[in-house]
């Protein structure tokens, strides 16, 4: 996992090194984290829908 990380910055990086403007970086790296979050939050609304479904029983 670390490993997968490590690589996944790199690719970062070089993107933000070869962009032409900082309005360029700003979406690179909002195009990167973005997906990641929004995943944290599915789980999470996941995870609260179980947990409130579960207690109600």
């Amino acid at each position: 996992m670390k490993h997968l990380f490590l690589l996944f910055q790199a690719d970062i990086e070089k993107k933000i090194q070869e962009a032409p403007d900082s309005s360029y970086e700003i979406g690179v790296v909002i195009g990167s984290y973005l997906p990641f979050v929004v995943l944290a939050g599915i789980a999470y609304a996941i995870y609260h829908y179980n947990k409130k479904r579960r207690g109600s029983e």
